[in-house]
């Protein structure tokens, strides 16, 4: 039987990929306020990555917290 926790992520999965896509829209507005001629597809490609890398260093964070 799934987890509790699991099965509240599961009911909330589709809000957390809509609230990601809603990061990186934020983003490239804000990268387009400094290049007005901005190539979309690299912004977000670039903006993923540094999500992609702020999530690694939170998880290390917590990791590095964990009680032993």
């Amino acid at each position: 039987m799934a987890k509790l926790e699991q099965l509240e992520l599961d009911a909330r999965r589709a809000q957390l990929v809509s609230d990601v896509k809603a990061l990186v829209d934020k983003y490239r507005a804000i990268f387009g306020w400094d290049v007005p001629d901005i190539d979309d597809g690299c912004a977000d490609t670039l903006i993923l990555a540094a999500i992609r890398q702020a999530l690694n260093r939170i998880e290390q964070a917590q990791a590095d917290a964990a009680p032993r």
